[in-house]
């Protein structure tokens, strides 16, 4: 993907997180607070495979673990059409840090509060992003941080463990089930080997 329609789908997705916020909670659950870009889009002009995006979510961290989308993110990934686009989409918590080991220095492009962040999307036409993203984590806080980002996938692998278990010999389908337990097999060995 040219890297001028990776931004213009980081604007459309800006103005869909805009709009989703202002629909009744009844109808969609899932409330994203802020989006935010990272990797390639933002130190590159060459072509991308894909658009690397943060999802913020005011929920606890152990309902977001890494790699592990909310409940309703389908649904909502659905609904904004993110789920068409060559985006791939990470959801963090807004309760902890949202960088980690692969996130790094992410650009605020929207959030609920100041609503789409002009400058920011200026700066990125402009190359001129380095100011405006996250700093760096120390080497401390990035030790710290995967700590907690282990003891969370940890918590997510067994609990998907569990459900499987539960599951495995039911009548239905178990595709959900079986995903959920990858997802979080591959998020705590990923954070797993980011620690070593």
């Amino acid at each position: 993907m040219k890297w001028s329609r990776a931004l213009h789908h980081l604007e459309e997705l800006a103005h869909e997180c805009a709009r989703m916020a202002g629909l009744p909670r009844e109808i969609f659950p899932l409330h994203v607070t802020a989006l935010w870009a990272y990797s390639d889009v933002l130190t590159s002009r060459d072509d991308l495979d894909c658009l690397r995006v943060v999802l913020a979510v005011d929920l606890s961290v152990d309902d977001v673990p890494w790699f592990c989308p909310p409940a309703g993110a389908e649904h909502w990934s659905h609904a904004t059409r993110l789920s068409k686009n060559p985006v791939v989409a990470m959801w963090r918590s807004t309760r902890a840090p949202l960088w980690n080991h692969n996130i790094r220095g992410p650009l605020l492009i929207w959030d609920e509060s100041a609503g789409i962040a002009v400058d920011a999307l200026s700066a990125l036409r402009d190359g001129t992003t380095e100011e405006l993203r996250l700093p760096e984590p120390t080497q401390d806080e990035m030790r710290s941080r995967l700590e907690a980002e282990l003891a969370v996938s940890l918590r997510a692998l067994e609990s998907a463990t569990a459900a499987y278990d539960r599951r495995r010999f039911s009548p239905g389908k178990i595709g959900p089930v079986a995903d959920a337990l990858w997802l979080a097999s591959a998020g705590y060995l990923d954070v797993l080997a980011a620690t070593a």
